[in-house]
């Protein structure tokens, strides 16, 4: 018997409204600030990211053998070249393609957090 159900992801990041912004584009859904520092996102599909001011962020460096992700969303998609489009235009980075030749491709979102699309 499960513990607890998973209720929010909750990410740092210096600024709340624009990753919460930037993940209402990717996946849809509403974003509400409830206190000063924090936006929730209400994705259509019913889960919740928070995102959470956090002073002096660092974010993760991927690669590297030396130093925690310490976590990734793997966000699936049905067209893998156009969503790899769309979210570089919102402010994603490329960090690792595979050179083209496997069904994932690794992005850092505008605060530097990893991300996979992954095509379905």
């Amino acid at each position: 018997m499960a513990v607890a159900t998973l209720g929010t992801v909750v990410l740092d990041c210096p600024d709340p409204q624009k990753l919460a912004a930037f993940y209402a584009e990717v996946l849809g859904g509403k974003t509400e600030a409830s206190e000063e520092g924090w936006v929730d996102l209400r994705t259509e599909t019913g889960t919740t990211l928070a995102f959470q001011h956090a002073p002096g962020h660092v974010p993760p460096q991927w690669p590297r053998p030396d130093a925690s992700q310490q976590y990734h969303l793997d966000l699936t998609v049905t067209d893998l070249e156009a969503a790899q489009e769309r979210v570089l235009a919102l402010g994603a980075r490329l960090l690792d393609d595979g050179g083209g030749t496997r069904s994932w491709r690794v992005y850092a979102d505008p605060a530097g957090h990893p991300f996979c699309l992954c095509r379905s």
